[in-house]
């Protein structure tokens, strides 16, 4: 199906442009959201007419999205989910997910605006794109952690907390990462060993002696 879009639409076209496109994609997103007209000899001779005046709007709302973007810049939104040692999580977060958390700090989006290609399933700071305008889009940091005061240590530390690297390899809970088998004798312990050897020693000496004589 041909139409004529009505404002720029990423991987496809700019605004006036007559572009094929599936039926589907059409009829379910491109014309009922208004974003294109069907490539009919009356739409054009209206697009024509109306052009100017769609150009306006749109410079208007690409200024306003130019300004919400420069607020937006560094925007880290925290997502709190439960998961594995590995990091994997127990569920996603999709795109609904993001922008609710965007919402909440303070910058309305809805969840088409919000560009994830696939959910995010594991712990860390996840960069995504969010689009304010079909010219204008902002990058937001997602950051996935277990806790809120996780949250505030993967941003500090700029990578995930992964139970499973927390290099914690203590098998006798000694802190010292030291298995029973191969832990350092106290320095008392080998004092005594010392002593003892010495004495043993000793007394050796004495038999050995007593028989040369």
């Amino acid at each position: 199906m041909q139409v004529i879009l009505l404002e720029r639409i990423e991987k496809l076209g700019q605004m006036g442009e007559i572009v094929t496109v599936k039926p589907g994609y059409a009829r379910n997103f491109l014309l009922p959201q208004k974003k294109a007209l069907r490539a009919t000899k009356d739409n054009l001779v209206y697009f024509e007419k109306e052009k100017a005046q769609l150009e306006t709007i749109n410079l208007e709302r690409k200024s306003e999205a130019e300004s919400v973007a420069a607020k937006m810049v560094g925007l880290t939104v925290a997502i709190i989910r439960n998961a594995g040692d590995s990091g994997q999580l127990y569920g996603s977060v999709n795109s609904r997910d993001v922008a609710e958390a965007v919402t909440e700090a303070g910058f309305t989006v809805s969840r088409d605006q919000v560009l994830i290609e696939r959910p995010i399933k594991m712990l860390g700071l996840h960069p995504h794109r969010v689009r304010l305008h079909p010219e204008v889009a902002v990058e937001v940091i997602v950051n996935v952690a277990q806790s809120p005061d996780e949250a505030e240590s993967q941003e500090r530390l700029g990578h995930a907390i992964i139970p499973s690297e927390s290099g914690d390899d203590d098998d006798d809970g000694d802190g010292f990462g030291f298995g029973e088998s191969e832990a350092p004798a106290a320095p008392e312990a080998e004092e005594a060993e010392e002593a003892s050897t010495g004495q043993d020693e000793g007394e050796d000496a004495g038999d050995d002696s007593e028989r040369a004589s």
